[in-house]
């Protein structure tokens, strides 16, 4: 098991956010978190990469025991993050944001600014470009690219193709689809199903801070209904 979280509980100074809640990834997995607007589900990705503490819980990842871990060790490790909002240096070009995030890991494989560019073209059009210049779909090609120039075993992606142009849409799903290929296991978080349920082999539904239901993406698609409970208006 690449990572491996039991009983998370979390808060917002008085207000619990997240009650018990478990997930597990295994190498080369494609996993979704699926909820409605509050549920929890950046507060999920965000524990996981140490930047909210826990009241309660375990959290294993890449065979350590990594509770208390802060976030650059995280990133250390192995988990790499493409944040809700994309969070791009905006005084930086796009050279500079990829490559203040490189880490080395000595595969043979590794991510590195000329295969960032090959995965996304468009980057390497705009290399001298500051963050300010970008749409923002060039903006979230950016941020995943800046998260493998840490060489992750896990990227974590808060909300994937969230307010982008349907053209930028599908052009983020093939690029995800090709990392699946590429053996990255992604813990992602987005709300077009389709989508989620072409590329991800498990899906996980939160509500108020509550893992409420989770299943294979033969169960999701048969059960559709549960999606429609928890996610559809």
């Amino acid at each position: 098991m690449l990572l491996n979280a039991r009983g998370l509980r979390a808060s917002y100074g008085p207000a619990q956010v997240l009650f018990d809640v478990s997930l597990s990834i295994e190498p080369g997995e494609v996993v979704t978190l699926i909820g409605r607007n509050g549920m929890g589900k950046t507060t999920t990705i965000r524990t996981l990469m140490g930047l909210v503490p826990i009241s309660a819980g375990e959290i294993d990842f890449a065979g350590e025991r990594v509770v208390g871990t802060p976030p650059y060790r995280m990133a250390r490790l192995g988990m790499g993050l493409v944040p809700e909002g994309r969070q791009i240096f905006q005084n930086l070009s796009v050279k500079e944001n990829l490559m203040m995030a490189a880490i080395a890991r000595g595969s043979g494989d590794d991510w590195t600014l000329s295969r960032v560019i090959d995965l996304f073209p468009r980057l390497g059009e705009r290399l001298k470009h500051s963050g300010t210049q970008l749409s923002g779909g060039e903006q979230q090609m950016l941020a995943i690219g800046r998260a493998l120039m840490t060489n992750p075993r896990l990227l974590l992606l808060d909300e994937a193709t969230e307010g982008l142009a349907p053209v930028v849409r599908e052009e983020i799903w093939s690029r995800l689809q090709a990392l699946k290929r590429a053996g990255i296991s992604i813990l992602l978080v987005d709300k077009e199903l389709e989508a989620l349920c072409d590329i991800a082999d498990r899906h996980y539904i939160i509500e108020k801070g509550e893992i409420v239901w989770s299943g294979t993406t033969p169960q999701l698609i048969s059960n559709r209904s549960v999606y429609e409970t928890y996610v559809g208006m």
